[in-house]
């Protein structure tokens, strides 16, 4: 047995701590709770210089996946981690990385596949997996997250698949447990061995090594060997090809005991298929997945100690699915209870308890199944005690929900109007006018004065969640007060959507429609046509409503596909974007709008980086590329400039087409500055050029505040250092960084005053 060092660290640092051991090649991800702590603790290990990972954080799930594909198909031992959504936005990838047999590892933390948005832990997302060719493997404590990792890896390129270590999120993945690892990281890397491949030999064309009999891998990056991965097929090649991933699985299943006996030999800590407690003799049976199975074993204790003969079961192998080893461990029961914590819809059960009923048609033992847990829904002894007292009564029902409460329906549960909605009258103050001068070419606005702004009515009732300082609010009231009339409201998932529509209370005085981040403004597009297709068939009231869809917290960098097209379709709405810098509600990772050299959870400071290493996304200028008929940036600092061009987005909205706006917005708990000064960092960030405030009115661009000529432009290390996430650049050994940016800053400015002074331009 190697030597081991005690730990005190959640499934989420270990399988970080794994992986840094490993010291994979790369690792495409993307953030989201609860997964995204194992990027952040990875980020924090490459920063101190613990290991040579490539971490590179994807727009999205979809392009992490692809980054992993990529970087397996050119020889390189690849990770991942992700949860929930971001596990279902990625699925269409993972038939192609097991069907081209890539070995790589991903992570998944489980949660609650949304609608409705919930962030706790379920397995309503690991159950997508089942079918994509795919082994997983699921680990009910921390301890066996750092050796699932290890062992995954070897049985990955061992058989050519890929592997998930799943586990339950916020359960397993945050919670703290005392853990042995290996001391000496050469012996993790010597148990795993080197991965043989032709450019150093990985596809669907993987082969044997002739003198051990070992899988070794080709590349596409051998440009010796030149292969060609992922052909086109007909048949009876699929059907071959899927054989041979039918034969892979098999070939997992039996390779799987001699690599437990490998590791337990190696750490001293035995793996398996299965694992029982008290269930030889038991005539009632819990079936559990994950940590329950541990809250499970105290409820056994419990009803034994009342003489009834109880135990518990659970797999750690969902796929090859351990169907003999769990006959043999549920042999003698006459009951047993199967717990989901997920339900597969209309077929009576979710789908390990499916897979248990199949598991066991050959015996006479009644499967009863239960959902449970739900949007991470606790649960106690006492409710595994509750669960093994209703195996035990003859009229049980096969199939049930546990732990659901009375909701809305009856009368006394029907949630309350707690405001009056606003009506058209009312949101036409007249605060804001404008017309279109045909001759310019340009709209002209009317109004907008700040002493005036105060008629116009909150959309947004007050007693919302936002942290103190926050810019969300700040930014939304000033964007409604200039614009005029009816207006709907469509919020991609963020922090603005988290604080306002707390269920079941809402912030909105006005409809309020959610979708998630990489989706919102096809979803408002939507609402957007169908409107006026109802308006043109007579079955909608005449009348004008400006459509919004609000976005933040990096939201335009997973969406920017979903913006960009209804951009070039030239939708009737405005996409409005509050720019905090960074995925603020999964706890301040980087997003590409994240200034260069900033510090956030995933990119730290260190001896070997210094925060984010690239410019920060010009995203105004990527949606003016569309040519849509309005493009502005706006900033609290400067509010009536704020208003005016809220009231010409929403004209444009109007007549016109797709108008974008897009606000720098303060986050004071992850800019680490003072939340009583955050409108002077915002103005720090016009006056130093980072933020510009211009317009580009159907095509023409015109600088609304000039700091240049106001003889207040100040250099960006004057703004860096109102920030604690940048307060760091003002450091003489970090001079050569904040000299590329601030000639990056000067050179977009210049070009944006060039463009300002063109009348074509």
């Amino acid at each position: 047995m190697e030597k081991q060092k005690m730990m005190y660290d959640s499934g989420n640092e270990l399988a970080a701590y794994a992986a840094k051991q490993i010291n994979y090649h790369v690792m495409g991800y993307y953030p989201i709770t609860p997964s995204t702590q194992i990027a952040e603790n990875l980020d924090v290990m490459r920063a101190e210089g613990l290991h040579d990972i490539q971490l590179i954080a994807a727009e999205g799930e979809h392009s992490a996946a692809g980054i992993c594909y990529g970087a397996t198909a050119g020889g390189g031992r690849v990770f991942n981690a992700t949860s929930a959504n971001g596990l279902l936005y990625a699925l269409e990838q993972f038939p192609v990385q097991s069907g081209t047999r890539m070995p790589m590892v991903m992570n998944v933390a489980c949660r609650t596949v949304s609608g409705p948005l919930c962030i706790k832990g379920d397995h309503s997302d690991i159950m997508y997996m089942l079918n994509t060719g795919w082994i997983i493997l699921f680990a009910d404590e921390p301890q066996m997250v750092y050796d699932m990792n290890l062992l995954g890896l070897k049985l990955a390129e061992a058989v050519s698949l890929p592997v998930v270590i799943a586990f339950d999120g916020f359960f397993t993945s945050h919670q703290k447990r005392k853990c042995l690892v290996f001391e000496d990281d050469e012996v993790v890397k010597k148990y795993i061995g080197p991965k043989l491949s032709s450019d150093n030999l990985n596809t669907s064309a993987f082969a044997k090594d002739a003198s051990t009999g070992e899988n070794c891998f080709y590349s596409v990056l051998d440009l010796e060997h030149p292969v060609t991965i992922g052909s086109y097929m007909n048949e009876p090649d699929v059907i071959n090809n899927k054989y041979q991933l039918h034969l892979a699985m098999e070939e997992a299943r039996k390779k799987l005991p001699g690599l437990f006996l490998e590791y337990a030999a190696l750490s001293g800590r035995t793996l398996d298929f299965v694992s029982g407690y008290c269930h030889e003799d038991a005539d009632v049976l819990l079936f559990v997945l994950g940590s329950s199975y541990h809250t499970a074993m105290e409820a056994v204790d419990i009803l034994r100690r009342e003489n009834i003969r109880a135990g518990v079961v659970t797999v750690y192998v969902l796929r090859p699915f351990p169907a003999e080893e769990l006959k043999k461990l549920c042999g003698s029961a006459k009951v047993i209870v199967a717990l989901d914590r997920q339900d597969s819809y209309g077929a009576g059960g979710g789908n390990m308890s499916l897979e248990l009923k199949a598991a066991l048609a050959s015996c006479p033992v009644r499967v009863l199944t239960r959902i449970y847990g739900l949007g991470g829904k606790d649960f106690y002894v006492e409710d595994a005690v509750a669960l093994f007292r209703e195996g035990l009564t003859e009229s049980a029902a096969a199939f049930d929900y546990y732990g659901v409460t009375p909701g809305e329906g009856t009368e006394e549960e029907k949630q309350p109007q707690y405001f009056k909605p606003l009506t058209g009258e009312e949101t036409k103050p007249g605060v804001t006018t404008c017309v279109f001068d045909e001759e310019q070419g340009k709209m002209t606005v009317k109004g907008g004065l700040l002493k005036d702004a105060t008629a116009m009515p909150k959309r947004i009732a007050p007693g919302h969640g936002a942290c103190p300082g926050c810019g969300i609010p700040v930014n939304l009231n000033l964007l409604l007060k200039g614009i005029e009339g009816n207006v709907i409201m469509l919020f991609q998932t963020g922090c603005g959507m988290v604080v306002t529509t707390g269920y079941p209370k809402t912030a909105f005085r006005i409809p309020y429609l959610h979708n998630l981040f990489q989706n919102g403004a096809a979803t408002l597009s939507g609402v957007v046509e169908v409107f006026h297709q109802k308006q043109k068939r007579g079955e909608y009231p005449e009348g004008e409503i400006t459509f919004i869809m609000v976005s933040g917290d990096g939201g335009l960098d997973i969406g920017m596909g979903s913006a960009l097209g209804t951009a070039l379709r030239n939708h009737r709405l405005i996409i409005f974007e509050y720019d905090n810098g960074g995925y603020m509600n999964t706890g301040y990772q980087l997003s590409y709008s994240t200034p260069m050299g900033a510090k956030s959870s995933t990119s730290h400071v260190g001896k070997t980086q210094y925060g984010k290493t690239f410019f920060h996304k010009d995203s105004p200028e990527l949606m003016a590329a569309t040519h849509i008929p309005y493009v502005a940036t706006v900033a609290e600092s400067n509010p009536a400039d704020f208003i005016r061009k809220a009231a010409k987005a929403a004209a444009y909205a109007k007549d016109f087409g797709t108008a974008y706006v897009k606000a720098l917005s303060a986050c004071p708990l992850n800019w680490n500055d003072r939340p009583n000064l955050e409108r002077s960092v915002i103005s720090g960030a016009v006056d130093c050029c980072y933020f510009p405030l211009y317009e580009i009115e159907r095509g023409i661009t015109s600088l609304t505040y000039d700091p240049e000529e106001k003889k207040k432009k100040i250099p960006v290390t004057e703004w860096f250092a109102m920030m604690g996430r940048t307060k760091h650049l003002g450091k003489d050994v970090y001079r050569p960084i904040t000299e590329e940016i601030q000639a990056e800053i000067d050179r977009r400015f210049a070009r944006l005053k060039a463009r300002a002074s063109h009348p074509l331009l």
